[in-house]
């Protein structure tokens, strides 16, 4: 059905997308099983926490790897993605003069409470409900200039770093009073009692004891959407400014801007995250200073422009036929996000935990990318398989069943 013959908007159709979008998502899936496995193979709350200092020979070249090339790279690709979705979404409903206020509402509480389901009773490690509760704000900055999306979004993407590098600061102004320090060791002892509550729960407990841990975990999470929603809604906003410019869908005509995300943004990223690693390599949550925060600092200011330089890089091979058509075979899994990344947590918590097969803390670092290789590749098989007959992924139609209010044709034939 078009928006035409409903009269309300609909679901766009797969001759309307933007292929370079379904691509980096497929992209960005492949980097986010890569930077989740730590989470799975282990407990949540010890990962992404910089490189294990345990770890030696190729387990530790891999960790030092995914850290530096991954880590924090593809959430926030993920995160411009969901921008540019809105974008589209917003321009599509201009372009039908629809109302869009209350089908987006509807998108935001359907993926909050899919992302409250995936938390709780699949995996704690959840970005969706985080991403479902910061769309909303993007509704209030629709009417706004495009132009001013970019500047927006970095404003809200540094404050929250700013905030971080003040508190390091005093941080060093405190340390070693002792009320700081009774402070930063109470912080200390509560995240290593999370920590092994949940090698217990998801090492060895039952489904049961993994749902309470979750339940806690996800809590934990939530609490910190004060800084770490800013971060997801200024990358929402620059994202939207990628489709609303014209950048997403004409690269060509942005060759500047590109040539200067592979070849300034890229390097330069690399170059803060090798700083952040210098002065820090591992995240040591009882201990808070100036040197520390200005790691973190380094890390958040690396992700986004390492980020930014990939994408630039994956939109200058689509333009090229031979890098295009080895590229394109991301587009199915990209489309099929949400039940990919879904079907990635409950393939990996099926594998590690204990109510599963048990395998628990028992992969070697050095193997994880092969593991998200191997899996990954057959999602990419099953998107193929499941698209030629379908126009969506099962949660994807679900999703929109739920955000237009009706079901979707979902077989091909039915369009």
């Amino acid at each position: 059905m078009s928006a035409t013959i409903t009269g309300n908007l609909s679901p766009i159709a797969v001759t309307e997308r933007i292929e370079a979008m379904d691509v980096l998502r497929g992209f960005a899936l492949l980097g986010i099983l890569l930077m989740n496995l730590e989470g799975f193979v282990g407990p949540v709350m010890a990962a992404a926490s910089g490189v294990d200092p345990a770890l030696t020979g190729a387990d530790r070249i891999v960790d030092l790897l995914v850290y530096v090339l991954v880590q924090g790279k593809f959430y926030t690709l993920f995160s411009l993605l969901f921008g540019m979705g809105f974008a589209v979404m917003s321009q599509r409903a201009e372009q039908a003069g629809r109302p869009f206020a209350g089908t987006y509402w509807r998108r935001g509480l359907v993926l909050l409470a899919i992302g409250v389901l995936h938390a709780v009773f699949i995996w704690a490690g959840d970005i969706l409900m985080m991403y479902a509760l910061c769309s909303f704000l993007l509704l209030a900055f629709r009417p706004l200039p495009y132009r001013w999306y970019a500047w927006l979004g970095l404003a809200a993407y540094v404050a929250p770093i700013a905030f971080m590098y003040l508190m390091g600061a005093m941080g060093s102004l405190l340390a070693g009073t002792e009320a700081w320090d009774k402070v930063m060791a109470q912080i200390g002892a509560q995240l290593q009692a999370l920590i092994e509550s949940e090698r217990a729960a998801y090492g060895g407990g039952s489904y049961a004891d993994a749902t309470w841990q979750r339940l806690k975990s996800a809590g934990m999470a939530l609490s910190n959407i004060t800084m770490f929603g800013f971060i997801a809604f200024g990358l929402f906003l620059l994202g939207a400014w990628f489709v609303r410019s014209g950048a997403i869908a004409r690269p060509r005509e942005f060759g500047r801007l590109y040539g200067l995300l592979r070849w300034g943004a890229l390097p330069l990223g690399l170059v803060a995250m090798l700083g952040s690693l210098a002065l820090s390599p591992t995240m040591d949550f009882a201990t808070f200073n100036l040197r520390l925060s200005t790691a973190f600092a380094l890390q958040m200011t690396a992700n986004l422009l390492m980020c930014l330089g990939y994408l630039a890089w994956i939109l200058k091979a689509l333009q090229a036929p031979v890098f295009e058509r080895a590229l394109s075979v991301l587009a199915p899994a990209g489309r099929m996000a949400l039940t990919n990344y879904l079907l990635q947590s409950l393939v990996c918590t099926w594998i590690f935990y204990g109510y599963g097969l048990g395998y628990f803390e028992q992969l070697p670092r050095a193997w994880h990318p092969l593991f998200a290789l191997v899996l990954f590749g057959g999602q990419v098989l099953l998107s193929h398989a499941w698209l030629s007959r379908f126009r969506f992924g099962p949660v994807e139609w679900l999703w929109r069943s739920l955000t237009y209010a009706s079901p979707q044709p979902m077989r091909l034939q039915a369009r």
